[in-house]
């Protein structure tokens, strides 16, 4: 008799399995792993890192695959042609952002630019960005804030001593950390206050809760609760730096200083427009730009060093191209950049290899399309597998290999969507241009001035950790000496 009760919900159990499966077929939906699970979906595969398990479901399913993150629908794409279909010709249905409880709380309600549907809000946040906080006059503006916060880097690393061993990590947030501030609002941050904001503005991370709803009505794990906690926390922060602009800008006025940093620009926009340039949206545009802008350019330039260090002939060679085209005599600054090939070669190959937005931010289709020939209903949520395009065999030769050589020839151009660390389309990265200045600006200067080693012969570790942004498990620690031709120079810093 027990194993008659038992038999009963093994085979409803499969007779689901087997139903749902077909039905996917019927429905020209794309191929998706075997079984379904009631509730969990295809959570039941999932390892970290997580960018490197879809990979693999990929390889065996194909580069266009329906799966269920618990409740919720998901298409995984991992090839540049069904990538180049989402961001053309499905662009706008794709222009969306899933309903997540991070986009809730810390996205003030889905409306900040990072997390607002596609729409006349978004369009005017995106427009806002563009034109007054990414432009390339606005960046050349601010280009002494970024020299300046570099400059104080080097003379940072030059006073360590050479023996020892220096937590990169830590000296480059510190930089990017300030880089970012001063741009923003105009501030600089010393000691515990760095790791205060730090801890402030750390990526929230993933939460079961968006794809088991079980686990949010039943408030297991308290994410939501931490979520609403930043939300308030990273609120109160930023408006006091909205006031403190606000005297500031009273006092520059009064002395007829121009207006420069980001806060200022779109203080000056409320008083024409108070309406729409409302404080809150203010708050929103900081929000996004400090919780984005620092950990992705700061994990990015580690990759890049210890990639280096692993590299010695490519740190040479770029050495050696700096030496040439901009010698010893100045430190180099963002005007070099477009005149060091070589280096720009060195950044590419690093956001090949470790994009720093491994699975590119998601999207959500607003009405029914076709991928690859397949039907993706509406409501679906688009995960594009940027590392598992980037560091496909079938697209690159030996992916495995760290070749900066690879992107020469190829400067200014894409290569079609074979390399899209930034995204493409409508909700693209409006800051790849900020990046790019000043990663080509921080590790080139770190080249030119320092010789660089590794703290032992091993080889330095490449492990992954698990997250949004693709970080090393292992802060790289190195060892930097002044090099004897720059030593004069980073006396006088």
């Amino acid at each position: 008799m027990a194993a008659h009760y038992l038999f009963l919900p093994l085979l409803l159990l499969a007779l689901y399995i087997f139903t749902k499966h077909f039905l996917n077929k019927i429905r020209n939906l794309p191929p998706s792993p075997f079984p379904t699970l009631p509730i969990l979906g295809h959570l039941y595969l999932f390892k970290k890192p997580l960018h490197r398990t879809l990979s693999d479901i990929s390889a065996r399913f194909g580069p266009v695959v329906l799966l269920h993150f618990g409740s919720r629908p998901v298409l995984l794409v991992s090839s540049p042609s069904a990538a180049e279909e989402c961001f053309t010709k499905n662009d706008v249905v794709f222009a969306s952002r899933p309903r997540l409880l991070a986009g809730k709380h810390v996205g003030d309600g889905y409306t900040t630019l990072a997390w607002a549907p596609y729409g006349e809000n978004w369009r005017k946040l995106r427009r806002i960005s563009s034109n007054e906080i990414f432009s390339s006059h606005r960046l050349q503006l601010l280009g002494g804030i970024r020299a300046e916060e570099v400059r104080s880097l080097l003379r940072r690393l030059s006073r360590s001593g050479g023996d020892q061993a220096v937590d990169f990590q830590a000296a480059c947030f510190e930089m990017v950390l300030n880089a970012m501030m001063r741009m923003i609002a105009g501030k600089r941050y010393y000691g515990e206050d760095v790791a205060k904001v730090e801890k402030l503005f750390r990526s929230e991370g993933s939460n079961m809760g968006d794809f088991l709803p079980i686990l949010r009505w039943l408030g297991v794990g308290g994410f939501e609760k931490r979520l609403m906690a930043t939300q308030k926390n990273r609120d109160v922060f930023v408006q006091e730096l909205i006031e403190e602009t606000r005297r500031r800008m009273g006092n520059d006025e009064a002395e007829g200083k121009k207006k420069k940093t980001m806060v200022e620009v779109l203080l000056t926009l409320q008083d024409s427009e108070p309406e729409y340039y409302t404080d809150r949206m203010i708050r929103g545009i900081m929000k996004v730009l400090l919780t984005t802008g620092t950990d992705t350019s700061l994990a990015v330039m580690e990759w890049a060093l210890s990639l280096l260090l692993n590299n010695p002939q490519c740190l040479e060679k770029a050495r050696t191209e700096i030496d040439i085209r901009v010698g010893h005599g100045r430190l180099i600054d963002e005007s070099d950049i477009s005149d060091l090939p070589y280096l720009r070669c060195i950044i590419n190959e690093t956001l090949r290899m470790y994009p720093a937005a491994p699975l590119l931010a998601p999207r959500e289709s607003s009405e029914d399309c076709t991928v690859g020939g397949f039907r993706i209903p509406r409501g679906t949520m688009l995960v594009v597998n940027m590392w598992a395009i980037q560091n496909d065999p079938k697209i690159w030769v030996e992916p495995s290999k760290f070749k900066p050589e690879r992107f020469e020839g190829l400067e200014g151009s894409r290569d079609g969507f074979k390399f899209v660390p930034f995204g493409s389309g409508r909700r693209s990265c409006p800051g790849e241009g900020l990046a790019l200045r000043t990663l080509g600006l921080t590790l080139g200067s770190l080249i030119q001035c320092f010789d660089w080693e590794r703290v032992g012969k091993e080889m330095v570790d490449m492990t992954e950790a698990s997250g949004h942004t693709l970080h090393k498990a292992q802060p790289l620690m190195a060892k930097c000496r002044p090099r004897p031709t720059m030593v004069n120079l980073l006396s006088q810093l």
